[in-house]
């Protein structure tokens, strides 16, 4: 989905929910920015935001123009960048592969300014319950918690919080993550496509299987 379109309808999304109360012409920290699909929503929806983007590797080819991208490591290096620099800082799908979540989340918090917002994403704990994807076209869609191979263990909202308010971080919330449209659509899915590709992102959606925590820097 283009988030343009969700411009005066961020509430659908909980992801563009956050991006869109951020201050105009603010700057914007993406962490664990992969392939550069979630940078390129961000800027669909605000194009006015100064964005930033570090990665382990990350496709900064990809990025929106303009993008300053600077390469680390969450579990080993500090971000490369000066004390309160960001509006905002977003982190998805990142914690479940760190050793200690807690780390990204202080570091998130010393280039975050007063005031700033930290977002982060993970999947749920209960999907590793959930059964695997099958079907052509979702070899790479991650449905049990454990079809990543790279992910360490799943990090429940209470560590999340608690990481954050250690950070120094208030008007601390939690949820569940998702899209409102994408969900709507999964029965219809569910019906005349299953086991596609689709389905699979729509269920994910619908079922609530990703979990998020947002906070406010002090």
């Amino acid at each position: 989905m283009n988030w343009k379109l969700l411009r005066g309808f961020a509430w659908i999304d909980t992801r563009a929910q956050f991006v869109d109360k951020l201050p105009k012409n603010g700057s914007l920290l993406d962490l664990g920015s992969s392939d550069g699909g979630t940078l390129t929503h961000i800027n669909e929806l605000r194009p006015d935001l100064h964005l930033a983007s570090s990665d382990i590797a990350g496709s900064p080819e990809n990025y929106p123009a303009g993008t300053d991208f600077r390469q680390a490591n969450f579990d080993t290096d500090l971000l490369p960048w000066p004390d309160r620099t960001f509006d905002g800082v977003t982190c998805m799908h990142v914690v479940e592969h760190l050793k200690d979540p807690a780390r990204i989340i202080r570091e998130a918090a010393r280039v975050l300014k007063p005031g700033g917002r930290l977002y982060v994403e993970t999947p749920h704990p209960r999907s590793v319950d959930i059964p695997s994807a099958k079907g052509r076209g979702t070899e790479h869609v991650t449905v049990n918690f454990y079809d990543d191979k790279t992910h360490i263990r799943p990090v429940p909202h209470d560590e999340l919080e608690e990481a954050f308010a250690s950070a120094g971080f208030q008007a601390i919330q939690g949820g569940t993550s998702r899209n409102l449209l994408i969900a709507a659509a999964y029965p219809l899915l569910l019906a005349a496509q299953p086991r596609t590709r689709a389905r699979y992102v729509a269920q994910l959606h619908f079922t609530g299987w990703s979990i998020y925590t947002q906070g406010m820097r002090k």
